[in-house]
């Protein structure tokens, strides 16, 4: 039987639940119209999201990693979704946000510390790691059901938009979480069927894979090709080009932009 831990090591964090609460206010804001500025009502709806997504995308590889055999996660704070308690903040939650601000992409961040040496078994590694994107592979699916499913009828404009744009960030997180590259949780996948040489070769890449992703990213022929495959896969779910676009054109509502994304004012 795995331990679970004691309540207070899976008792839901006030950190947590203030940005689930932001999120709600917020995206009623955003459906309603009840902001002053769409653009700042998206702004908060789509980061307070994407901060909740953060801490569940971390929190499933904590909890696999309990069943797993890792009984630390309990103790460490992972179970409670506060993101205070990640091993590395600034790559958890501070780099993810500023990678949507700056480009729009769903960046992954860093993960919560497994002790690695308590689990047992080359799948349930796998499992551990995979754990974490499948998150985002939900999150995207539940964004774009609306699409794919037709039921946009009554849907604000603006809170269609910002799902649109929600849809683009775990798309594109979901891939980038699953590249093969050290680092990364599809590396991590992979790791424990690789023979000890590989693994030892490929093991000094691990702490510089993410911004090594994240600078070729920043090259317009890289970029032009990943952001095809991303609205490939938007488009195959029902969400238009123009949706995802004007969501991430209303999320940065700073730069004062007009035309066909402008939404009229309540």
């Amino acid at each position: 039987m795995v331990h679970q831990g004691t309540r207070s090591e899976r008792q839901v964090s006030s950190v947590f639940l203030g940005m689930v609460a932001i999120m709600a206010v917020t995206g009623w804001a955003v459906w309603t119209g009840y902001s002053q500025s769409a653009g700042l009502a998206v702004f908060l709806f789509v980061t307070s999201a994407w901060l909740v997504s953060l801490c569940l995308h971390e929190y499933a590889h904590a909890r696999t990693a309990l069943h797993g055999g890792d009984l630390t996660v309990g103790a460490k704070g992972y179970l409670t979704l506060n993101p205070l308690k990640y091993t590395h903040v600034l790559l958890s939650v501070v780099l993810p946000l500023l990678f949507v601000i700056m480009g729009g992409i769903g960046l992954p961040g860093g993960a919560v510390f497994i002790e690695r040496d308590r689990i047992r078994g080359r799948w349930k590694h796998s499992l551990i790691s995979a754990a974490g994107p499948l998150t985002n592979v939900a999150f995207a699916v539940v964004c774009t059901a609306p699409f794919w499913l037709g039921a946009l009828d009554g849907v604000p404009q603006p809170f269609r938009f910002a799902l649109a744009f929600l849809a683009l960030l775990h798309v594109s997180a979901s891939i980038l979480n699953f590249l093969p590259v050290p680092g990364l949780d599809g590396y991590g996948v992979i790791e424990p069927w690789l023979s000890y040489r590989v693994r030892r070769e490929l093991a000094p890449l691990a702490p510089v894979g993410l911004i090594a992703v994240f600078a070729l990213l920043w090259i317009p022929a890289v970029n032009a090709v990943f952001f095809d495959v991303v609205h490939g896969a938007l488009s195959a779910l029902g969400v238009p080009d123009l949706d995802s676009y004007c969501g991430f054109d209303l999320f940065r509502f700073w730069e004062d932009t007009e035309g066909f994304c402008a939404v009229p004012q309540p």
